[in-house]
């Protein structure tokens, strides 16, 4: 039997070519000039004096020549410009930093785990395990309403979280960077689990008064790839707006997502899950350049959607003990067994 050749057209690999393919017709007009400049420079240089002022000598202009001429090098040097992408600067950042009274010890989480669970000791013992493994630290935090015995899930307590958080890294980007709200042209935020009615970037133009022709975006169920998928969007909406910034907003609210139950596939996020959130600011604007920390090089974003295992690694679907939907967190490769620890 004839070996089978590989499918190359499933490989990551070829984001790289794509990489490849998008930097060439970006610098297209570059690498056009460079050869014919090459080639006339040899020929100058070739070229003795007598015979460059008599190939001078022997031109003859008319205006219309000169006109037509300044008008080609000026289209060229336009083209050129405009046709060169935008170099995207991330000027500054703020992290959200939870006071000290929600901060969550091991031990402190593990007895609470072992009052709210008290009829269902496997439960406490699975997210001791895993706690053990998670490699979260001694100082992580979790909201208001998970301190609860039991925990008190609902709306009202979930937006008071995302405000709590939002509005924290906001308040903090606005400090260092002395933006004002109002010179905010494009605002994202993602926030995966939580995707309430009226968006959460629709509570964040409505706290600082933004300008009614701001670009909102509120982008939810995108896992874990959630924050580089919104600098990703960012980064495609600065290329075609110049003379732009961009505010994104990266979160995780966990007010919702506390469960209590046997369902292992449940019991993870309380284990791998703490609050947090960054607010990023991205500019295009050249008197950016010199305060910015870093610059964007480039981002790939390679989709696995089509695969039924990644697909389904975190689903949201209704819990047998809860009128709320729970989050369900399938590691690579889920079996029951798989979970047994």
């Amino acid at each position: 039997m004839a070996p089978q050749m590989p499918d190359f057209s499933q490989s990551v690999k070829l984001k790289y070519v794509k990489l490849g393919y998008q930097y060439l017709v970006n610098h297209f007009l570059v690498f056009l000039l460079i050869p014919i400049m090459l080639a006339l420079s040899i020929q100058a240089l070739n070229t003795s004096p007598e015979e460059m002022l008599q190939l001078w000598n022997s031109m003859h202009f008319t205006l219309v020549h000169i006109i037509c001429s300044l008008f080609l090098v000026i289209y060229s040097l336009t083209f050129f410009l405009m046709s060169r992408p935008r170099t995207v600067y991330l000027v500054d950042y703020a992290l959200f930093k939870p006071p000290r009274s929600l901060r969550v010890s091991f031990a402190g989480f593990m007895e609470h785990a072992k009052l709210a669970l008290f009829t269902e000791p496997k439960s406490v013992h699975f997210q001791m395990k895993i706690l053990e493994r998670s490699g979260l630290g001694e100082e992580t935090c979790l909201p208001p309403a998970i301190h609860y015995i039991p925990p008190s899930p609902n709306m009202a307590l979930a937006r008071e979280e995302a405000e709590f958080v939002i509005f924290s890294c906001m308040d903090s980007l606005f400090q260092k960077t002395g933006l004002k709200p109002k010179d905010v042209d494009i605002l994202i935020l993602n926030c995966s689990l939580f995707s309430p009615t009226p968006s959460l970037t629709a509570m964040v133009i409505n706290k600082y008064k933004m300008r009614s022709n701001i670009k909102s975006f509120n982008l939810s169920g995108m896992g874990c790839s959630a924050g580089l998928i919104s600098i990703d969007l960012a980064k495609d909406l600065l290329q075609y707006h110049p003379n732009s910034n961009a505010v994104v907003i990266s979160t995780e609210i966990l007010t919702p997502n506390s469960y209590l139950g046997k369902e292992r596939a449940m019991l993870l996020p309380n284990c791998l899950f703490r609050m947090g959130g960054a607010a990023i600011l991205l500019s295009n604007r050249r008197a950016d350049r010199r305060r910015a920390k870093y610059r964007l090089a480039h981002v790939v974003r390679t989709h696995k959607g089509a695969d039924e295992i990644i697909q389904m690694y975190i689903t949201r679907r209704r819990s047998r003990r809860s009128c709320w939907d729970k989050v369900e967190y399938r590691p690579h490769g889920y079996s029951r067994r798989g979970l047994e620890v």
